[in-house]
């Protein structure tokens, strides 16, 4: 079933737009995660997230499964894979959570902290499996029949350099900053391009290699494969490509990953990550970034939030400023996010 709340057949209605009901997820989440910003307690800004996006979730005429979240059942609470969420009701849909990319950085008060969610038709969003890794490549639309996983990077990088009529010393590739990472940013520096290191947040990285105006050119490295599935969809709903391969951490789940049926040479594209058509993102800040301003708190005892909202099928992005009443949330959700 697609994503819709109708029988298509009948012609009689549009369907809805189920990204505008997403943001009140993200906003909840950001919402409560952003009591702990600076206090140096990960777990705990993680969980306020996740209570906080279940009980919004709750509330969504939608029959959902949890694809990429939290972990097993026996490992988180809320939000774990397979969970089915929402009220039962139609449409059908895949759902992937990051109920607060960057644990770390709300802890320690650093920027470009988010929370995001990314829905599509059941049975369209790609399954990691036992693989918590992936090695991955993004860029623009203008770049994006350029990007491989099979050629060293300073031939990508002097394609990319050519076609968007800069010199090579002017491409820059954003990156976690990492160990793993040593090999390829040598290969960077000798072809001589720029390297843009983030301690945390692959998926606001990914975003940041789609857009025009964020002044990155690529995106490279290894990172989650939940944020690959996740960056995906949102490249999906802006343009661009996101190459992907599998990277086992070691003999065991590499096996693991084969034994399950995973070929681990193929190159995963956006439209093999998320094959459905009509896809839906969004993200709120949790703390100031590049890509959007986090949670600010008014004299009056409000609160602002950002978010960015998106959808595939109409190609409509969306900036959605927010404000909060802190006292009637309080009373309307008992406490829980506020």
């Amino acid at each position: 079933m697609g994503v819709i709340s109708h029988d298509v057949r009948s012609g009689s209605k549009p369907d809805r737009n189920l990204a505008l009901e997403m943001v009140r997820v993200t906003e909840a989440a950001a919402l409560a995660a952003a009591r702990w910003v600076g206090k140096g307690q990960k777990e705990s800004a993680d969980q306020a997230a996740v209570d906080a996006m279940r009980l919004l979730l709750e509330t969504v005429p939608m029959d959902g499964t949890v694809v990429i979240g939290e972990g097993e059942k026996d490992e988180a609470p809320m939000l774990y894979n397979g969970e089915r969420i929402g009220d039962g009701s139609p449409p059908e849909v895949d759902i992937a959570v990051d109920p607060l990319e960057g644990t770390t950085l709300t802890a320690r008060g650093m920027p470009s902290a988010l929370a995001v969610i990314a829905l599509a038709e059941r049975g369209t969003m790609f399954d990691p499996g036992p693989c918590v890794y992936m090695e991955k490549i993004a860029g623009g639309s203008d770049v994006a029949d350029l990007l491989s996983l099979g050629e060293p990077l300073g031939d990508v990088i002097a394609r990319v350099a050519e076609r968007k009529g800069k010199s090579v010393g002017d491409v820059t590739i954003i990156m976690l900053d990492r160990p793993r990472h040593e090999d390829g940013v040598q290969q960077i520096r000798e072809a001589g391009a720029r390297v843009r290191f983030i301690s945390d947040g692959d998926v606001s990285a990914a975003l940041f290699a789609v857009s025009a105006e964020a002044g990155v050119d690529l995106l490279w490295g290894i990172g989650g494969t939940p944020e690959g599935v996740l960056s995906a969809a949102a490249i999906k709903c802006l343009g661009g490509q996101l190459l992907g391969r599998l990277w086992p951490r070691d003999d065991a789940e590499r096996q693991a990953a084969i034994d399950a049926g995973y070929d681990l040479d193929e190159v995963l594209d956006v439209d093999r990550l998320v094959s459905g058509d009509d896809v839906f993102f969004a993200a709120s800040g949790v703390t100031d970034g590049d890509l959007l301003q986090g949670v600010r708190y008014t004299r009056d005892g409000k609160a602002t939030t950002e978010s960015l909202v998106m959808r595939s099928r109409s190609g409509t992005v969306r900036t959605v400023s927010a404000r909060h009443d802190q006292a009637k949330l309080r009373e309307v959700t008992g406490g829980r996010y506020d």
